[in-house]
């Protein structure tokens, strides 16, 4: 079975036909890093280094690009009213977002461009639409004429007729139509500008991805990826522009993540609902938010609050249940529980591919998981040990590390604790040798109310932390 992806160009599931064999050249809009990042992008990440690992394990050559927009009227604003460098606020939280990143256990792009340092590329996409006729200067300004575009809309469904309708022709009277759009900005006093055909200025946000996208991809790339919030106006200005330059289909699928949401509303900085990676991480795992973003359609929108957080930690316990080591004494290796448990072994790894490759249904991966995790945890209990267990825990460790999750990590203010909890354990067998139960059991029940398991066999005793 072959790979399936929702593409939002033809708004159906279609095959995954890479245009060279055996690579994927992969494009992914990043942040615009004029303030602190929120878990909105930490969820658009995950959700693109899910894809990432998941090609990497079906053996393609992954080459990943996710850009900084670091040239923006919102950074310039930020800048103004902090009366500092635009490019100092620019750098500071693109340092951050990278550190995120790191945090959040998303695999390295392979490149990461700066609107900044590809004006020069820009520029010359910019000259040749104009020689073209698909952009025209005016005032220091370039506008692309949307109407010479036969298929513009095509991405989002929209026609342009009913775009103009609803446009007020006063909000530029100098454009030749109000929905055209710019590539070229003239300067203005106190902003950032480079010298250019039309005189000083910055580029349009529209502009600077796809001159990037060339750049270090080429003229068509096999995913261009980003919240479903860019389609329209900035996936399909890139369709645009990209496509009058070099008359190829510039995307062949475009993979949309959805929204995350907080009391029912879009969590964005315009709204000012947003909690930024930096609080998110003060107070819970990275692996917590991973799952709930795993638990869910990446096209569909996310609600985020602690109950669903409690949830996904719990989840996260019971994957992590699965790589506990055999019970004491275990040393049964064959059986009616031995045959269940290899039946399960060959079902989650069919089960979990068959789930990725529709779409990267990660909720469907992650059940398969579970089903796993249940026939180990039933063989142990059963004392089953040796190959036969520590294979299922090997498929569980990798299959969970192509969703990216960390399940042998322990939880950090548990470490220090081990050595006093096991010599707890210890004595407490030692207690229970001696038939001692109330006070082994107080013992138990004392541990547990501090978030430690015990697990008893007639040949001694295991713990983990809850």
């Amino acid at each position: 079975m072959s790979i399936r992806i929702y593409n939002t160009l033809s708004h159906r599931k279609e095959d995954f036909k890479p245009l060279v064999d055996g690579e994927v050249r992969m494009y992914v809009c990043g942040p615009t890093v004029y303030s602190k990042a929120h878990i909105g992008h930490a969820m658009s990440s995950i959700i693109f280094d899910v894809i990432k690992r998941y090609l990497l394990y079906r053996g393609y050559k992954v080459n990943v690009v996710m850009n900084y927009t670091d040239v923006d009227d919102k950074i310039i604003a930020r800048a103004n009213e902090l009366k500092t460098d635009p490019f100092t606020i620019a750098n500071q939280h693109i340092a951050e977002y990278r550190q995120h990143l790191e945090d959040l256990n998303v695999l390295p792009a392979t490149s990461y461009p700066k609107a900044s340092q590809e004006m020069d590329k820009i520029i010359d996409m910019i000259e040749r639409l104009v020689k073209m006729d698909y952009a025209y200067p005016i005032d220091g300004d370039v506008y692309y004429r949307v109407l010479k575009d036969k298929e513009y809309g095509k991405l989002s469904g929209r026609k342009v007729e009913d775009m103009l309708s609803g446009t007020r022709k006063e909000v530029d009277d100098r454009k030749e139509t109000p929905m055209d759009f710019a590539l070229w900005k003239a300067a203005k006093p106190g902003e950032p500008a480079w010298d250019s055909p039309w005189g000083k200025g910055r580029p349009g946000w529209h502009i600077e991805c796809s001159a990037m996208n060339m750049a270090y991809l080429g003229e068509q790339i096999d995913i261009h990826g980003g919240g479903n919030d860019l389609v329209f106006p900035h996936h399909e200005n890139e369709i645009a522009q990209t496509e009058a330059l070099t008359g190829k289909p510039f995307a062949k699928y475009w993979v949309h993540n959805g929204m995350m949401q907080l009391a029912g509303e879009k969590m964005s900085k315009s709204l000012g609902n947003l909690i930024t990676i930096e609080e998110y991480l003060k107070t819970h795992a990275a692996e917590t938010l991973r799952m709930v973003i795993l638990n869910s359609g990446y096209r569909n929108p996310l609600t985020y609050g602690e109950e669903i957080l409690g949830q996904a930690d719990r989840a996260l316990d019971r994957l992590r249940s699965g790589l506990k080591p055999a019970m004491p004494g275990a040393e049964v290796a064959s059986g009616k529980v031995v045959d269940a448990l290899n039946e399960q072994m060959a079902a989650t790894k069919a089960g979990f591919i068959e789930s990725m490759d529709d779409d990267f249904n990660s909720a469907g991966a992650l059940s398969q998981l579970f089903e796993l995790v249940r026939a180990i945890n039933t063989a142990r209990a059963e004392n089953v040990s040796g190959e036969v267990l520590s294979g299922a825990q090997s498929i569980l460790r990798e299959f969970s590390g192509v969703l990216g999750l960390k399940l042998d990590t322990d939880r950090k203010e548990n470490t220090s604790a081990d050595p006093f909890v096991g010599y707890l354990v210890e004595l407490r067998t030692e207690i229970r040798k001696q038939k001692l139960y109330e006070l082994s059991d107080q013992i138990r029940d004392r541990l547990l109310a501090l978030h430690v398991i015990i697990e008893d066999s007639k040949d001694g005793s295991t713990w983990h932390w809850e």
